[in-house]
């Protein structure tokens, strides 16, 4: 018992750092690839945990709560991410990019061109598709409307709207525009970073809260056996399944609590 522990909380960690070490600018398809065969190790290690409890308990419950819990636990302990974040302080990046430009006397479309270079790794795909349109003789304002909806986001769709404007404008106007946008991106980035360290503080106390139950149970069961064996009776199996249940429903309930809301784009998709 001891040894399936000590396996779960060392599996526990190296999730945690494992997820803390994730690049922020990475693809979402990439993401959920890593994630996906990061998620077959703890469904391996748990399924032999609950083998392991169950050979030392003879609970069958062991055997599907094992592989539930290793699965679960770290995905809804995590943060959800925070992808709006890492995308507007992208976005806010490109427009400086193309603000500073501009300030030099060149065209919006030739400062779209420019800023492929220097384009942050969330935006280098979008902006690369760009560019290639424009060179295809894309209109400026096709090209911005077919990234916007790559991009996909009501924050995408507030910067190419604003750039969309600034193209049409040209010269002093254009400056004008970009200048706004930059201050209003970040004020909005601000407003956001706090909103996301509020929403973490909770995630925090549930954690340790998880993390002090499990090892008071964990000492419980190997010091006091006896207090458990209610739970080897085929109802003492009912109602620990539920109560495994009932825990990890409240973590679901708390992280769709905690994750924004999907907000509605401003712009039409191009069909």
């Amino acid at each position: 018992m001891m040894a399936a522990v000590v396996a779960a909380m060392l599996i526990g960690g190296l999730w945690a750092l494992r997820y803390g070490m994730e690049p922020p600018g990475e693809p979402r398809v990439q993401r959920r690839r890593r994630r996906l065969g990061s998620a077959r190790w703890p469904l391996v290690i748990g399924a032999s945990g609950g083998l392991l409890v169950f050979a030392v308990t003879g609970w069958p419950i062991t055997l599907v709560a094992g592989p539930a819990i290793a699965v679960t636990l770290p995905w809804l302990l995590a943060a959800p991410g925070s992808r709006q974040v890492d995308l507007l302080a992208a976005l806010d990046r490109w427009v400086h990019q193309i603000t500073a430009t501009v300030g030099t006397g060149r065209s919006i479309s030739d400062a779209l061109r420019r800023s492929r270079r220097g384009a942050p790794s969330m935006l280098a795909e979008p902006i690369g598709n760009l560019v290639a349109r424009l060179d295809d003789r894309w209109t400026t304002t096709a090209a911005l409307r077919a990234m916007a909806d790559e991009i996909d986001s009501p924050d995408g769709d507030a910067v190419i709207a604003a750039l969309i404007v600034a193209s049409e404008r040209g010269g002093t106007g254009a400056s004008t525009v970009l200048s706004t946008l930059a201050e209003s991106n970040q004020r909005r980035l601000r407003a956001l970073r706090e909103i996301e360290t509020e929403r973490e503080k909770p995630r925090v106390v549930v954690r340790q809260v998880t993390g002090i139950t499990g090892l008071v149970l964990a000492a419980a069961f190997v010091v006091g056996h006896g207090y458990f064996e209610p739970y080897g009776t085929p109802l003492g199996q009912v109602v620990l399944a539920f109560l495994v249940a009932a825990y990890l429903g409240s973590l679901v309930l708390l992280r769709a609590i905690a994750t924004p809301p999907a907000q509605a784009r401003i712009l039409r998709r191009m069909t």
